[in-house]
């Protein structure tokens, strides 16, 4: 004879919870109601977004104004070939054939114009600790330093600021404008490109009552060789995926520092 089952309390629970369960898996989740719609001003903003975890003085480098972007990169892409092909192989030639000394002095003689630059603006800046700084180190390196091919002025110890055009209009107030990247010279802005006019205009009275003539017309390409060959930046060798962006952020960074000094 079929032995018959005896049916425990425990037997019974264990069939309750398989039915239960196979039920459960059968049956279709209930559909979630439709929410009303919100609008900008009712929606919470997230528990971890940025604006709550950084501090407020942490700068966001995306957020700079350039709305020339797209000519503003053509440029820049420029920069990099001509950078590429044709200044640093001119720059390498003159480092190869012209000795360090020489060109540390060749160096020197420029900052010495530079130093006028500087005298010219500090005056416009109504900065008279800044004037009297440059027109110092100008008379110190033209006269014992051999027309500034000797920093003496910075042996010395003297301070050398540095001021153009651009930082005297924001001194005054003027703002930088949109972000603007200019063949060969690189970052800038509206108004640093603007006084980049004043600016040459002042370097070329000044060279053109020290230098001759025939001496003046090759003193451009000098100026430009020896500015690109104290510059470390290289383009597309920052290991950055925004090399763009960033470059742009931290030149207007600078600029904000150059002018707040």
């Amino acid at each position: 004879m079929r032995k018959q089952l005896a049916y425990t309390p425990a037997r019974i629970f264990l069939v309750l919870a398989i039915i239960i369960m196979v039920s459960a898996c059968n049956t279709a989740p209930p559909m979630p109601e439709p929410q009303p719609e919100l609008s900008a001003d009712e929606i919470e903003e997230p528990v971890f977004s940025a604006r709550r975890i950084l501090n407020d003085d942490v700068a966001d480098y995306t957020a700079d104004y350039d709305p020339w972007e797209g000519m503003n990169r053509r440029v820049y892409n420029f920069n990099y070939h001509f950078d590429h092909y044709v200044f640093l192989p001119v720059v390498h030639g003159w480092q190869a054939v012209v000795p360090s000394v020489a060109r540390h002095g060749i160096h020197n003689f420029f900052n010495n114009f530079r130093d006028m630059r500087t005298i010219v603006n500090s005056i416009l800046q109504l900065s008279p600790k800044k004037t009297i700084q440059a027109t110092g180190r100008v008379l110190v390196n033209s006269t014992l330093g051999l027309l500034g091919f000797v920093d003496v002025a910075s042996d010395a110890g003297m301070p050398r600021p540095i001021e153009d055009f651009g930082q005297t209009l924001g001194h005054w107030g003027v703002e930088s404008g949109p972000y603007l990247v200019l063949p060969i010279l690189g970052p800038s802005n509206v108004r640093d490109g603007i006084g980049l006019i004043p600016d040459t205009l002042v370097l070329t009275a000044v060279q053109k009552e020290v230098l001759t003539k025939p001496l003046r017309k090759t003193i451009f390409a000098f100026d430009a060789v020896d500015t690109r060959a104290f510059l470390p930046f290289r383009y597309y060798e920052t290991g950055s995926a925004f090399e763009y962006e960033t470059l742009r952020w931290m030149y207007g960074v600078k600029r904000e520092l150059d002018i707040a000094k």
